[in-house]
């Protein structure tokens, strides 16, 4: 699944690049806004930071909700406690576009992620022009050399990443490109199974010093709380604020619920 998320991602990007080649992306650099320290708003505290997704579908579950209007979810999001916006930007599986990226952007005064299956520069490139002041870059979709060379476009054009790990080698393999935020994703992305203990066996490979981010497997505040006592500075959650009736007032009982222990 993932190798077929990822060329997916990749043809695209191609198809993208016909209408909007890399000189036009440039161009654009120089005219969006500097990105927001995303490693200021995550950095370990005396709270759980939460990532919340701007999600309309996945391949696991299909269509979730339709949020028409991406800049409105992410407004609730940042009300509700939220010290980053993510954004699917996938749109075979995920539904999601750039516009909706850029569409958050303009509503929020918090930073921004990328989420998307990204292994090209191309891909970055355009995530900067697009506002994102955070990309995601997936160890396992990645050979070594793709890793460290698109973590250093990213922090070259002034984004932070979050490098995601599924397990003991990834996570050393992401320290090793020079991550200071890391992820540990507790659904496998090659039969989207699901292991909430996952993180907490990897915790301590992240070091000091590297923001611990617990990602998936959230349904409830429970879930936030578990991930806070296994060491997780940051939590990214999707489904369970996308599918629910207030996404403020959730996301608040989440953190609430983690600060509670």
């Amino acid at each position: 699944m993932l190798e077929t998320l990822v060329a997916g991602a990749l043809e695209d990007a191609a198809t993208r690049r016909l209408d909007r080649p890399v000189t036009d992306v440039e161009r654009d650099l120089d005219r969006v806004a500097p990105p927001l320290d995303a490693l200021d708003h995550l950095r370990p505290g005396d709270h759980v930071k939460v990532i919340a997704e701007v999600k309309r579908a996945s391949p696991s579950r299909g269509s979730m909700a339709p949020i028409e209007d991406p800049a409105s979810l992410a407004a609730d999001y940042e009300r509700g406690g939220a010290s980053t916006i993510s954004v699917l930007t996938e749109g075979r599986k995920f539904l999601g576009s750039l516009a909706d990226l850029q569409a958050v952007k303009q509503r929020v005064a918090i930073p921004v992620l990328r989420k998307d299956f990204i292994a090209d520069p191309y891909q970055v490139l355009e995530a900067r022009a697009a506002g994102a002041d955070v990309v995601l870059l997936i160890v396992a979709a990645l050979e070594q050399r793709q890793l460290v060379e698109l973590h250093t476009l990213a922090e070259f054009l002034g984004m932070r990443v979050l490098v995601e790990a599924h397990s003991g080698d990834e996570v050393a393999r992401g320290l090793d490109a020079g991550a200071r935020i890391l992820g540990v994703n507790a659904r496998d992305l090659t039969d989207f199974s699901l292991d909430r203990d996952l993180f907490g066996s990897l915790a301590d490979r992240i070091p000091d010093g590297v923001v611990r981010v617990a990602e998936s497997a959230v349904a409830g505040p429970a879930d936030v709380a578990h991930y806070r006592a296994a060491g997780a500075d940051v939590v990214l959650v999707g489904e369970a604020l996308v599918t629910g009736a207030d996404p403020a007032a959730t996301l608040a009982s989440f953190i609430d619920a983690a600060d509670r222990g």
